[in-house]
């Protein structure tokens, strides 16, 4: 089980990124556009590195839904390496099954 505390600025980092996820792409896309002058994307630039460090979106991690635990997280499940395997073995997740040979 994951510290509280990390579960918990993970969280934080999801409400931060979802609040200036307008303005970042906003941003984002001047600073790329090469019609726009360079003093624009200049501009663009420097309101991107303005933005809290945690309203990028880069810097969230996927987390087990269940432990909080960040490595060895399947994405498709949305759950650590080991909830799936007891999930799988308890039959929880559906068409998934022991393999054996």
């Amino acid at each position: 089980m994951a510290k509280a505390a990390l579960i918990q600025r993970e969280l934080k980092r999801d409400k931060l990124a979802a609040k200036f996820a307008k303005k970042y792409a906003e941003f984002k896309a001047t600073a790329s556009d090469m019609s726009k002058s360079p003093e624009e994307q200049m501009a663009a630039r420097v309101g991107l590195n303005k933005l809290p460090r945690n309203a990028n979106p880069h810097r969230q991690r996927n987390r087990c839904e269940i432990t909080g635990r960040a490595r060895g997280t399947y994405s498709q499940f949305g759950l650590g390496r080991m909830k799936v395997r007891e999930m799988a073995f308890a039959g929880e997740i559906p068409g998934m099954t022991k393999a054996s040979w």
